[in-house]
């Protein structure tokens, strides 16, 4: 059986499309929602990244910590952000190659925004066997499809709480 190579969540957020833009196009706030990602490194700059933004983002998976080069590929705001993961290492991100493509997509919904996450796994080089074994040993026993599912839900939710909650008077 063939990998999957992308995952695809959605979540319907009580806000307009272009607040929950600015919130996602902010590389360093990502740890605020994700269970794996901890924001960027220091000097990545605050505001709504644009295409070619290069950041080094932080990263957390129990104990086992890394670090990841991306660059911006897309930011139309209020509409898509998404970024390509290239380069990956301890410390510093010195293994280069493809490695995923993170998109957020944001389309109006009522007074409300439907937001949808994709993970693209740009590791076609590599034969399924030995993707899937790599995935399972640093998954605990999953695929990076399957592990994503849960990440990307995750998120999702703890965006939606944050920015909903904001709102409130």
């Amino acid at each position: 059986m063939a990998r999957v190579l992308t995952v695809t969540r959605g979540i319907f957020v009580d806000v307009p499309p272009g607040t929950v833009y600015e919130a996602v196009s902010r590389p360093g706030d990502m740890g605020r929602w994700s269970p794996e990602n901890l924001g960027t490194v220091a000097g990545t700059p605050d505001g709504p990244a644009v295409p070619g933004t290069t950041f080094v983002g932080r990263n957390r998976r129990g104990a086992f910590r890394w670090v990841t080069r991306c660059t911006v590929t897309a930011a139309d705001p209020g509409r898509r952000f998404a970024f390509r993961v290239h380069a990956i290492g301890v410390g510093r991100p010195r293994l280069r190659g493809p490695i995923a493509t993170w998109e957020y997509r944001f389309e109006p919904e009522g007074a409300g925004t439907r937001v949808t996450e994709t993970w693209t796994d740009d590791r076609r080089a590599w034969p399924d066997a030995v993707a899937v074994a790599f995935d399972r040993v640093v998954t605990a026993g999953r695929t990076f499809a399957e592990f994503q599912v849960d990440n990307i839900d995750r998120t999702l939710r703890n965006l939606k709480r944050e920015l909903e909650s904001a709102q409130r008077p």
